[in-house]
């Protein structure tokens, strides 16, 4: 069954591969719209490498969401075909009124409707696929360029899976048959390690506390623990892992095993890379980065190929997005969150901290900073809107959870708009409705949860 479903999504992507090849074939310029993560910056850059490689030429433009005003935009520009990547199924009616051919490249979960002959729409959800953890926006918009004979460019697809948490002890549905055709076209190698960030370019107590995947309890996110830590175990904590001894990493690694068994395993490497790149974890960490700080034209120039100055003021913006990280688990340890009966929230005016919300809710469920029992919402004021950063686990979607659902039905019903993952989503809704859309929401998670229980005591 599920070979059945990939197939179908092969299929689909083929489709948009022809249409794609068409346009560049004819000399059209190929309009990219993509979101501002990881993924996103890494979905735009598949494409824009293909369309590239193949001598055609394109016009990328990156937001951090779709918003009515931007789909009202585009809808007037003068383009043969419209590339959305990692964005648009939500806006799938709307999309459908474009004149020109369109392709979403997507994973998220879809807005009700179909799409019309001009629109391909390519996302796993449509096939019965779970888009949270079998795929990517990347790989969606890999799988159609497959067809172009680019699958070397599967490693940027798996930096984008990366950047969206979906390698959970190991990568499984389509991801893992991106991940055969990275080892075999695109050089990458996979081996065990202590899956620290940065082993070889920070001191190691920077390395520990700024760590988010896997989490370390006690350690992530914070720079005095994470000195201490070392301290304790007898290690220097100025210099790099790599310029430790031998037995000094093994004691390394084996106290923090002790702390989260997971921080030990399978590392992705692309040897030929530049040393900062070169772990597809970390490339996924530099994208994001380049995101958060609104610098989208340097993170699609990386996945371009461009190294040396772009890269080192890359790295410069992953060390400032970093030290706000610290400072942002700083001040959720000092604030804490409130406490609803079915979720909890935290909510921040700072114009840094607003930023992070999403990256805090997400890595403070894994660390313990928060309840593992509820979901973790996010809200942050823009003018007269809040936007809203929900984050859930694993065992809640399990019981029943579904944050896209939930945070689109809870949005809708005050004027605003939502979706996303079912472990992960986001919404916008006017500021003055903030402790209306809390009380619903916060209805909603426990139905859902309460459904659960009586579907299993039945």
């Amino acid at each position: 069954m599920i070979q059945k479903k990939q197939h179908s999504l092969l299929n689909r992507a083929d489709l948009a591969c022809d249409v794609l090849k068409k346009h560049v074939s004819q000399g059209d310029v190929i309009r990219i719209i993509s979101h501002n993560d990881a993924d996103g910056l890494s979905a735009a850059g598949i494409i824009a490498n293909a369309v590239k490689e193949e001598g055609g030429r394109f016009h990328v433009s990156v937001f951090p969401r779709l918003k009515d005003e931007n789909i009202n935009q585009l809808k007037n520009e003068k383009y043969e075909l419209f590339v959305f990547c990692d964005m648009g199924s939500v806006f799938l009616d709307d999309i459908n009124n474009f004149r020109s051919d369109v392709i979403i490249f997507d994973h998220h979960i879809p807005d009700g409707g179909g799409s019309k002959e001009h629109v391909f729409h390519v996302n796993p959800h449509l096939f019965g696929i779970e888009g949270s953890k079998e795929i990517s926006g990347s790989g969606t918009s890999y799988l159609a360029v497959r067809g172009m004979d680019k699958k070397h460019l599967a490693n940027l697809a798996l930096v984008g899976a990366f950047g969206d948490m979906q390698f959970q002890n190991g990568f499984i549905g389509v991801n893992s048959l991106i991940l055969d055709e990275a080892k075999e076209f695109g050089g990458l190698e996979i081996h065990n390690d202590l899956k620290i960030v940065s082993k070889n370019s920070e001191p190691i107590y920077k390395s520990i506390a700024y760590t988010l995947n896997p989490g370390l309890p006690g350690l992530t996110g914070d720079l005095e623990a994470s000195i201490g830590f070392l301290e304790k175990i007898g290690l220097s904590y100025g210099i790099k892992f790599s310029d430790l001894e031998g037995e000094e990493q093994d004691v390394l690694k084996d106290e923090l095993i002790k702390i989260n068994p997971k921080i030990f395993g399978e590392v992705f490497t692309t040897p030929k890379e530049s040393p900062e790149l070169r772990n597809l974890e970390d490339y996924g960490s530099i994208l994001d980065s380049c995101g958060k700080n609104k610098k989208f034209g340097l993170g699609i120039s990386l996945c371009l190929g461009e190294r040396e100055k772009a890269l080192d003021v890359a790295v410069d913006l992953q060390n400032k997005y970093r030290n706000h990280l610290t400072k942002g688990f700083d001040w959720i340890r000092r604030e804490g969150v409130v406490e609803l009966d079915n979720i909890q929230y935290m909510y921040s005016e700072d114009k840094i901290i607003k930023t992070l919300l999403g990256t805090i809710a997400g890595v403070g469920l894994s660390i313990d900073i928060f309840d593992n029992n509820k979901p973790v919402i996010g809200m942050s004021r823009f003018h007269d809107d809040i936007k809203i950063s929900g984050r859930t686990t694993r065992s809640l979607v399990e019981a029943g959870v579904n944050l896209s659902t939930a945070l689109q039905d809870a949005a809708l019903s005050f004027g605003g708009q939502g979706g996303g993952h079912d472990i992960a989503a986001g919404a916008m809704i006017p500021f003055k409705e903030k402790d209306n859309f809390l009380n619903l929401l916060n209805e909603i998670i426990g139905n859902d949860l309460g459904q659960y229980i009586e579907m299993v005591n039945v």
